[in-house]
């Protein structure tokens, strides 16, 4: 893909006004930590917030209240493996998360900000390709990232084989939970001026760090996951380790290499194999000042640079016969692919391509047993939860009768309720079921909201203003126009990520 499409398809944050950062962060889709349906909206609460926060809000104050409480953000956890291994994703407080967004975002904050990346990226051979961009076309902001990763990551590893003999992959342990909040600062100031001013809010770093500590029951470990917002901070720290790497290698007179990293997964490119080890010892020693270390079973060096540069799953994938006329065999075929490679990319792309299928066909014979197929590939990829509802929302709708379907429904509930921390896909189970069975009961207190049921989403006994305390109503997040408007199938468009046919 040629520079001139990049540039036409999206532009990094740090390229934006501190005006458009600020738009940018109080989008919807920038809030929100995981994909919802479509009478799920922010944006509108968020603008209300930034409205009444312009009057008599000391954030210093209010953050030191907060800090003092549990349970200020919403907490919601979702498996990274389908077992045991949780992710928590995290609604922020929407008066923190607001006052973050502005307080970054104002004009010399956002100056500093920009010029401190800038410098992270000073030496061309550690590239960060990670950080968030803006969509300039109609795909979403979260599409174009995807494509950045596609186009900077995987091709262009793929392109140094010419230049490198060997890579090396690594990434870090649990980055967002380990991150501590006060290397912040050290980031965007140098870890001197940090720590001569901690307690000063006149450097933007400690003001990140104040709120982020308002968010965690004053913890210093650990960052909220799923907002654009704390995805951009956890950058400021990784950025301040590649200029760190930088410097170590250069001691260690190592020329010929190059980094690409995303997020906190690293590829290292070299041409002898002891100046990957070499760099892998000063990218340690790096995360252990910064309290971060790299995970073991991910690091791994290989000479094969191209096959490397591909993920397994995806490898696999390509070798699979993975379109099948046969509706019951194309299914198959996904199971089958996702017993070896649970919540995988592969497995969302094949539930895409057999959910659009299914929109093409006017029939489906035994709809049942493909229904408990894609059950089990939902449960033990909960990254396809979205997707997945909408498949199954089409195949329930070949049942004969609207009993049937509420039995059916009411058997899918009750299977993912026998796991822990299912609440996710709860609310893509309601999203079809309300039509259907909208008299079936959920315990997620998003669904609860949903059902307009009173229900508690944030702690705001810290707030203290009358104005703000009446803003934060969480029934202002759904939107009843469109949850009016949504019938008993879920459309592929409503769920899928590309408006175009995946590029790869």
């Amino acid at each position: 893909m040629s520079v001139e499409k990049n540039i036409a398809t999206r532009r990094s944050i740090i390229e934006l006004s501190n005006d458009e950062a600020k738009a940018f962060f109080l989008k919807h889709e920038s809030y929100s930590p995981f994909e919802l349906p479509p009478y799920f909206r922010f944006e509108c609460l968020l603008d209300e917030v930034n409205q009444k926060l312009r009057r008599n809000f000391s954030f210093k104050k209010h953050c030191r209240e907060a800090s003092k409480l549990d349970k200020v953000n919403y907490l919601i956890l979702n498996s990274k493996d389908g077992k045991y291994s949780w992710r928590p994703y995290e609604l922020i407080h929407p008066v923190l998360y607001v006052s973050l967004a502005d307080q970054m975002t104002r004009k010399d904050s956002w100056h500093k900000i920009v010029k401190r990346f800038r410098a992270f990226a000073s030496n061309p051979k550690i590239r960060c390709l990670s950080l968030p961009v803006q969509s300039l076309t109609p795909e979403k902001d979260k599409a174009e990232q995807i494509k950045q990763w596609w186009e900077k990551v995987e091709q262009k590893s793929i392109e140094l084989s010419l230049d490198f003999e060997h890579i090396v992959h690594t990434d870090l342990v649990d980055c967002y939970a380990a991150l501590y909040t006060h290397s912040i600062p050290w980031a965007l100031h140098t870890k001197e001026k940090a720590k001569v001013h901690r307690n000063g809010t006149g450097l933007i770093g400690n003001v990140i760090d104040l709120h982020i500590r308002a968010m965690r029951h004053g913890q210093t470990n650990g960052i909220p996951q799923g907002s654009v917002l704390m995805d951009f901070i956890a950058e400021m720290v990784l950025g301040y380790g590649d200029s760190l790497l930088s410097t170590k290698i250069c001691k260690e007179r190592i020329e010929e290499y190059q980094i690409l990293r995303y997020r906190d997964d690293y590829r290292i490119f070299v041409n002898n194999p002891q100046d990957g080890e070499k760099i892998l010892k000063c990218l340690t020693e790096v995360m252990i000042d910064l309290g971060l270390k790299l995970k073991p079973e991910k690091t791994r060096a290989s000479s094969e640079v191209i096959r490397s540069s591909i993920k397994k799953d995806k490898l696999d994938w390509l070798y699979r016969k993975t379109v099948d006329k046969v509706l019951h065999k194309q299914l198959l075929i996904i199971h089958d692919q996702n017993t070896k490679h649970p919540n995988s990319g592969s497995i969302s792309r094949g539930l895409q391509e057999f959910d659009e299928k299914l929109e093409t066909v006017s029939k489906v014979d035994f709809p049942m047993p493909l229904i408990s197929i894609v059950v089990d590939v939902a449960l033990r990829s909960p990254r396809t939860y979205p997707m997945a509802a909408a498949v199954l929302s089409k195949l329930i709708d070949f049942l004969d009768s609207e009993y049937e379907k509420r039995i059916v429904v009411e058997k899918i509930r009750k299977r993912f309720s026998a796991l822990p921390n299912t609440g996710h896909m709860e609310i893509w189970l309601q999203r079809f079921s309300i039509k259907c069975a909208p008299d079936i009961k959920y315990t997620e207190p998003l669904c609860r909201l949903v059902g307009q049921e009173s229900t508690s989403i944030w702690n705001n006994d810290w707030i203290g203003l009358s104005t703000l305390e009446n803003v934060i109503d969480p029934t202002k997040m759904i939107d009843e126009e469109e949850l009016e408007k949504v019938g008993p199938v879920i459309p592929n468009k409503e769920v899928r990520l590309f408006d175009v046919p995946y590029p790869w």
